[in-house]
């Protein structure tokens, strides 16, 4: 993961360097979150990518057409 040219990390370089002395951490705390916040997001949107999908309704015959029970 390259996050060298982000705008996020731009962004928080800057205001680390225009801001009161302490907040320093702060953004780089914030940054670390965010990170980590994608990174999750990007597992769990692979994770439901890899569900199965829900069987389909019966087009024809007389069982599993009006009720889609399955286990």
């Amino acid at each position: 993961m390259n996050i060298t040219n982000s705008p996020s990390v731009a962004a928080a370089v800057s205001a680390a360097s225009n801001s009161a002395p302490g907040s320093v951490g702060n953004a780089a705390g914030l940054l670390v979150l965010r990170k980590a916040m994608d990174t999750q997001e990007a597992g769990a949107a692979a994770l439901l990518a890899a569900l199965p999908q829900a069987p389909a309704l019966a087009a024809e015959g007389t069982l599993g057409r009006n009720i889609n029970t399955y286990a």
